[in-house]
């Protein structure tokens, strides 16, 4: 490996906008419907929570838009938050990242994309770990071989994911195989229903998370073709295709299984599998969430580690992280580390526990991000290529929204949301101990290359 001069700018819009359905539409398809109809106990609420995080997925969108016009290199959030609030701060949101979501969301999905895979196979724990991992490193080794060929395989894996998708809704209404009674009554709550406000909550907070993800496109900007064009485009593109794939896909649940014969997010995906295609249908239906999952994992595997490759540019991060592979132009060091660790985190088996405790922080950090275009704004810091449509209202809904977020996430679990809050403040003592006087942070952005 040697210094590199630039990223090379080889994605464009098509790409860019399944990145965004790639690796927002993932497992949570299969299971939030199912527990947001079993605690609404109506089809018109489960429609106004996905519209009302549809929306605010959109405002976020619509700003992130802009601040990667602003500045199009690699690293996304990080970059913003360094430009508008610093080096520590965004030190913060990198060490999060690197050392617990990025790793703790590649295991997750490996492993369940493995369990899916194991239940198919009939394989054991050993098994369903090793092709978790396997997973895991084939990917990374794709994208050390080059950024063209990773944005191929989430290209080709979104669209496979759409066709089956698209498939279950045609097969399962265009042959008549549920009933539309299921649909009633449509806006009054089922008998049993949670409190409408407690429903309400939770059907809030998980369909926020369904959503989760559309940002992570932006790390990727020093390698978009036109970025002040492509990025505000596939995320806007992105993000509306994901809402109406949510609420078509609820919709043809619901049609398929009875809200009152719903246990789990497992068994009503088993149970919708049935009902499309009798006795096999659980494993059919397991082909399908495999797709969904492999996409997801795709598109994390190549976008987080340009945040670790920005950091080290910047001097807060291991050097060798900054280079470039000679032949291949990729950051191969970021990509192998985030494998690693995620494949570590497989082997343990806490990635779950550690997710939680983190995803408090992660709402504070997208947060900060989307405000950080008032701060910017204010300094008329950054190209003004592309600007936020009905700002200043745009980043307000947002920042409302998330404000409300994290009044639900804190109130539910205080105690889990403080230790996130504590292990990523850890980070402060780091960075002033180790990167502060080697840190060159105050550079003039020079599109990431």
């Amino acid at each position: 490996m040697s210094e590199p001069i630039k990223l090379k700018r080889q994605l464009g819009v098509r790409t860019a906008t399944a990145m965004v359905l790639g690796e927002v539409i993932a497992v949570g398809i299969f299971l939030t419907p199912a527990g947001m109809a079993k605690s609404l106990g109506s089809p018109m609420l489960v429609l106004m929570v996905w519209l009302l995080m549809g929306a605010m997925a959109l405002c976020g969108a619509l700003c992130y838009g802009e601040l990667a016009a602003k500045f199009p290199e690699a690293g996304g959030g990080y970059v913003y938050l360094r430009e508008a609030y610093g080096a520590p701060l965004a030190f913060l949101y990198g060490w999060m990242g690197f050392l617990v979501m990025d790793p703790g969301i590649t295991a997750a999905l490996a492993v369940g994309l493995a369990t899916y895979a194991g239940y198919s196979l009939n394989l054991s724990a050993i098994g369903i770990k090793i092709v978790a991992i396997s997973s895991i490193v084939i990917l990374a080794a794709m994208n050390i071989r080059g950024v063209r060929l990773g944005a191929w395989m989430v290209r080709w894996l979104t669209i496979l994911k759409l066709g089956l998708l698209a498939f279950v809704l045609v097969w399962g209404f265009g042959f008549q195989l549920g009933s539309w009674s299921n649909f009633t009554p449509f806006i009054s709550q089922r008998a049993g229903s949670e409190p409408l406000i407690a429903a309400l909550a939770g059907g809030i907070v998980a369909a926020f998370f369904s959503f989760g993800g559309w940002w992570d496109v932006s790390k990727l900007a020093g390698e978009v073709r036109e970025p002040s064009r492509t990025l505000p485009r596939s995320l806007v593109l992105g993000v509306m295709a994901v809402t109406l794939v949510y609420i078509l896909t609820s919709a043809v649940f619901i049609y398929l299984v009875p809200v009152d014969r719903v246990t789990s997010g497992e068994t009503f995906a088993a149970q919708a599998g049935e009902a499309l295609f009798g006795r096999v249908g659980g494993q059919i239906f397991s082909v399908v969430v495999i797709v969904a999952v492999l996409g997801s994992l795709a598109a994390i595997v190549i976008s987080a580690p340009r945040v670790y490759f920005a950091m080290a540019r910047d001097r807060l991060f291991f050097q060798a992280a900054a280079k470039l592979h000679t032949r291949f132009g990729t950051p191969a060091l970021a990509i192998a580390l985030q494998a690693a660790l995620a494949s570590l985190l497989v082997v343990l088996g806490t990635f779950n526990d550690i997710i939680a405790y983190f995803i408090f922080v992660v709402v504070v950090f997208i947060g900060l991000t989307v405000a950080s275009l008032f701060v910017l704004r204010r300094r008329k810091q950054g190209e003004t290529k592309y600007l936020t449509p009905g700002y200043p209202l745009t980043p307000i809904i947002f920042l409302l929204l998330t404000v409300l977020l994290l009044v639900l996430l804190g109130g539910h679990n205080p105690t889990q949301a403080l230790r996130g809050v504590l292990v990523v403040a850890a980070g402060l003592p780091v960075y002033y101990l180790l990167f502060r006087r080697t840190s060159r942070t105050a550079r003039p952005s020079d599109g990431g290359n």
